[in-house]
Order: C-alpha cells, then sequence, then structure tokens
C-alpha cells in the first residue's frame, strides 16, 4: 500500500471477539472494531502485521436487524458494544464467539449446556469508575465515560443505562458542583488539573452505597458542602461512605496514594446466595450481582457433591466461590495475590460463621508449591489473560479429579484449555452465563476431569 491509511467502502460479514467485524479488501479479511455483519461502513483501511485493520469512520447502512439505541451516549461512548441489537441478538453473538475461539484451538467434544442470559440488561452493574475530562478542545467539564478513539474527551454518562437512576444522580451533583468551581480535570500528559475519577458502588440487593472522588494531590477544596449535596439526593439506596482519593500516577488507573473518609466508611455490605459480604471501594466483587447468583449457581452445580472433600480455589478473590462451596467441604483453601482482597475473604468467612476456609495471599504458582494437601477439586477463577503456563504444570500435577475454570475471556480460556488437555484432563461440559449485557464479554464455566 503507497499510503498508510486508504479510506474504502467495506460490508461486514461476520463477526470475531472481541467485537471486530470481518469484511472484504482486495480479497483480504479486514477487521474494524465496533461494527456487526450487515453493516456497510466507511473506515480508513491500514495493513497491519500480515493482516489488513480498519478504523471506522461512519456507518452507511445499518444492519438490517439492527434497532434504536436506548441510550442516548452510545455512538460516542466507549463504555458499550450492543446497544444497538435485541438481547437475544447479542446473546446469539456472544455465545458464537466463545464457540469458535474453542473450535479454533480444537475443543469440541463437550457437552455445551447453552448460554444464560442476565436477570437485568439494564441498571445492572453495581461498580463504576468515571472519568473527568472535557467535551472537546477547550470543552467543558464533562464526566462519565471515555469517548470512543478519544484520550481526553469524556461522554457525559448522565443517561448511562447499565447503571442505577442513583449513580446517575450521583454522578450529576458531583459535576454541577466542580463546575461551580475552579477545579479542572487532571490532564496526564500536562501534569495539570486535580480532577480524575468518580467511584461509585451500589450493593444491587441491599442497594448501599459508596462513593471515591480520585483526585491528583493539586486538589485543594473543602468537601463538606459536596458531602452534603450528596446526603441531601433522594436515592434509592442510602449512602454508607464518601472517600476522597489522592492518586498522583500517570497511569489512568484507579489507585489510592492516600484516602481520606469524608463521611462515613469506606465499605457497605452486600447480600448473595445468602450470605453477607462486606465490600470496600477496591474489593474485587462481580459487578452484576443478580447475575452472579445465577453465574455461581452454575459453579456449584458442576462442582457436584463435596462432602468430605478438600477444595483448592486459587485466584479466589474476596472468597465469594470459596465460601459458597465451604457450606459442604471438608476443608477450603483460597489463595489471591491481591493482599488486602486475602484480608476481605477473611473478614466474610468470620461475618459469615465459616470455619473450615483458609485464605492465603501469594502468587498461585508459588503457593501452590508449598501446599501439602491433595485436592479432590480445584477451582480456577483466574485474571483476563488467564493462567502463567507453570503454574498450569504445578496445578494439572495435584491429579485433581475435577477441575471447574471460570473464564471471563475466551482466548485466554481456549489456550489454558488445550493445555489442560495435554496434561490429561478432559473438557466435559461447558456453559454460559452473560454478566455483562450491552457489552462484549461473557462469563464461560467449564467442567474438566481427569482422564482415567
Amino acid at each position: 500500500m503507497a499510503k498508510k491509511y486508504i479510506e474504502e467502502v467495506v460490508t461486514i460479514n461476520d463477526l470475531v471477539f472481541p467485537n471486530k467485524g470481518v469484511g472484504l479488501f482486495n480479497n483480504n479479511k479486514i477487521y474494524i472494531k465496533n461494527t456487526i455483519p450487515g453493516q456497510k461502513v466507511k473506515a480508513l483501511v491500514k495493513k497491519k502485521k500480515q493482516k489488513y485493520e480498519g478504523r471506522l469512520i461512519e456507518i452507511l447502512e445499518k444492519a438490517p436487524y439492527e434497532i434504536e439505541p436506548y441510550c442516548s451516549c452510545f455512538s460516542l461512548c466507549g463504555g458499550c458494544t450492543y446497544q444497538n441489537i435485541s438481547y437475544d441478538k447479542e446473546i446469539e453473538f456472544k455465545k458464537n464467539n466463545v464457540l469458535n475461539i474453542l473450535k479454533n484451538e480444537g475443543i469440541e467434544n463437550f457437552e455445551f449446556l447453552g448460554i444464560n442470559k442476565s436477570p437485568d440488561i439494564n441498571c445492572y452493574r453495581n461498580k463504576m469508575e468515571f472519568s473527568f475530562g472535557d467535551t472537546g478542545l477547550d470543552g467543558e467539564l464533562s464526566l462519565g465515560m471515555r469517548k470512543r478513539n478519544s484520550y481526553y474527551e469524556v461522554v457525559n454518562a448522565y443517561d448511562c443505562k447499565i447503571v442505577s437512576e442513583d449513580i446517575r444522580k450521583i454522578l450529576k451533583c458531583v459535576l454541577d458542583y466542580f463546575k461551580n468551581t475552579n477545579e479542572t480535570f487532571y490532564h496526564r500528559m500536562k501534569k495539570t488539573g486535580s480532577l480524575r475519577h468518580l467511584l461509585v458502588r451500589q450493593a444491587f440487593f441491599t442497594k448501599q452505597i459508596i462513593i471515591g472522588l480520585v483526585t491528583s494531590s493539586q486538589f485543594n477544596i473543602d468537601l463538606e458542602p459536596l458531602k452534603e449535596l450528596l446526603l441531601n439526593l433522594k436515592l434509592e439506596g442510602k449512602i454508607k461512605g464518601f472517600i476522597h482519593i489522592v492518586n498522583d500516577s500517570t497511569a489512568d488507573i484507579v489507585k489510592a496514594d492516600n484516602m481520606n473518609i469524608i463521611y462515613g466508611n469506606d465499605y457497605f455490605y452486600e447480600k448473595l446466595l445468602g450470605l453477607d459480604f462486606k465490600i470496600s471501594l477496591f474489593s474485587f466483587f462481580q459487578t452484576n450481582s443478580a447475575g452472579a447468583e445465577k453465574l455461581y449457581s452454575i459453579v456449584k452445580k458442576f462442582v457436584g457433591q463435596v462432602s468430605n472433600q478438600n477444595v483448592f480455589d486459587l485466584y479466589c478473590g474476596t472468597g465469594t466461590i470459596a465460601q459458597i462451596v465451604a457450606k459442604e467441604a471438608k476443608n477450603v483453601i483460597g489463595v489471591e495475590i491481591v493482599e488486602e482482597a486475602v484480608e476481605a475473604a477473611k473478614i466474610n468467612a468470620r461475618l459469615n460463621n465459616i470455619d473450615n476456609c483458609d485464605f492465603i495471599a501469594g502468587d498461585v504458582y508459588k503457593v501452590v508449591e508449598n501446599l501439602n494437601i491433595k485436592p479432590d477439586l480445584i477451582i480456577l477463577d483466574p485474571p483476563r489473560e488467564g493462567i502463567n503456563p507453570k503454574a498450569i504444570d504445578k496445578i494439572a500435577n495435584f491429579n485433581s479429579k475435577t477441575i471447574v475454570y471460570i473464564s471471563c475471556k475466551a482466548s485466554s480460556l481456549a489456550k489454558d484449555l488445550k493445555a489442560f488437555i495435554e496434561k490429561g484432563y478432559n473438557v466435559d461440559k461447558i456453559e454460559m452465563m452473560d454478566m455483562f449485557p450491552r457489552t462484549y464479554h461473557i462469563e464461560t464455566v467449564c467442567l474438566l476431569s481427569k482422564k482415567a
């Protein structure tokens, strides 16, 4: 190609993970993000590492099955993927994506138990990290989600459909307050400004709320007036805590160099499958609580009878699955690299009067070397990128009769399942649970058994 980019019209005829439409350019496949089969689009085309990729400019013709997005932010916001199609169509896309990825790795001989829909597709998220920015060059202060293909522009999320009305009210209150001050958003390149993120968590079942305002150390405003405005909002739930978090990292992530509680506590309580969980601002907890009950029910079904059995829950987070299984198991050992999550797991176990769970802080790869108990069952719920291959070797060496693997990224899952198959395991059953409606993400639960 003589030019770096060429503007072309492309018809999309297929879809691959993650949310990339596939068309043809010069008899070669071209991959264009944020497109779906049936659309005709205008895109900037570029050859990249022996394949063609396109950057979407404009949708010229919609797919026949498209519907009007019910969120006014959809075409601009980088959060949701599928507001413009029916939920049934979204589920079909997700199921096919996972099955095709597994098939491409030669993983086919299993019983597929289908895909479960989320109980709710609106207002389901119990945690959101909103970014401060502006609406364009020298535009007004905004608070919401990053605009697609933009580092600094932010789309106001007043109309976000995947969070509760309470969270939307809190967002608007915070933005309106700072619009009447001299504070500006933090510009990472220039290292100017102070406003970085707004973190809001609301328990789905108890409705309790905690709020974290993240700023740089250049922030110098009394937050008492904002606290009063927030506490006087008419909300369905109840605000349990308001925390000011200082973060001077140049990375665009939510982290805490310092935390100052302005009101209440830095945690709340949620209920799940009859258990109570204490959740802090930074604790890992499934973002779809109602969906999590269905997900963990699938896990319990695959786990089966565990009476008098030793169970390892590796990558256990705050120990939710460990505690659900512990009701029937002889003993459960949970391993998690995030120390705060392990402390939360111990607290939650005490809260639920569970005394047969032990939680260890550390890297699974290193910790499993020192575990002298032989597990009858291993539960794996690793991060998105999957399991370190060396850790897979050590996990497989336990020769556990059963492994239950939970994955939120199909490409990582396929890679790891292939490794377990090579280590002498069969993939018996797979069932999917949609925990992230209107996005391309999906949870997949797999049952593995040791070959005889």
